[in-house]
């Protein structure tokens, strides 16, 4: 059961993000995905190897419900929300992803060319992930947030170090989309 819905424009998308952030604000709380994965580590003990994660887990509690509603909201808006999984790419775009081996660009969601369980048990796939996932944890660690974090709320609170960081972000978006992507695949 399929609703079809439009993207929420700007005027609605923007002032609901403003509550939010002003809500957590407010309480003192601190919005990003690796603030959620600092308190995940913690519950699963990674204290005991590192002293970072050594801290009261319990009041950032309130982090696990905003995954929880993460997850729920994906699988609600996929399911529920979602007319079909076409993404409407520009036809330069569908060219280009086509010229490194994309077959079916904007088909769907996830390409099969990277999210497929072949691709990604495959050595070329595992190294791909493996590398990712390292940078994104390195990069978030290392930046003290992820792009959620200093995108809106270190920007929203006129933060020096999160205006930097959102530019670093952009650059190497740039660079990996120009210079490493078509160099991978």
């Amino acid at each position: 059961m399929n609703f079809i819905l439009e993207p929420w424009p700007w005027y609605i998308g923007g002032p609901l993000i403003t509550v939010v952030m002003f809500l957590l604000f407010y309480y003192g709380k601190k919005f990003g995905i690796s603030s959620n994965l600092e308190t995940i580590c913690a519950i699963g003990g990674a204290g005991k190897l590192h002293e970072f994660f050594r801290f009261d887990w319990k009041k950032s509690g309130w982090n696990l419900m905003f995954i929880l509603g993460t997850v729920i909201g994906g699988f609600i808006a996929f399911y529920y929300l979602t007319p079909d999984e076409t993404v409407n790419l520009n036809q330069q775009t569908v060219q280009d992803l086509a010229a490194l081996g994309f077959n079916d660009a904007g088909k769907t969601f996830l390409p099969p060319e990277i999210f497929s369980v072949e691709t990604m048990l495959s050595v070329k796939g595992s190294l791909i992930l493996l590398g990712a996932g390292i940078l994104v944890g390195f990069g978030a660690r290392y930046a003290g947030g992820c792009t959620s974090g200093h995108a809106i709320t270190g920007l929203s609170n006129l933060e020096l170090p999160s205006l930097i960081s959102v530019i670093g972000f952009f650059i190497g978006g740039l660079v990996m989309t120009w210079i490493l992507f078509p160099l991978i695949f």
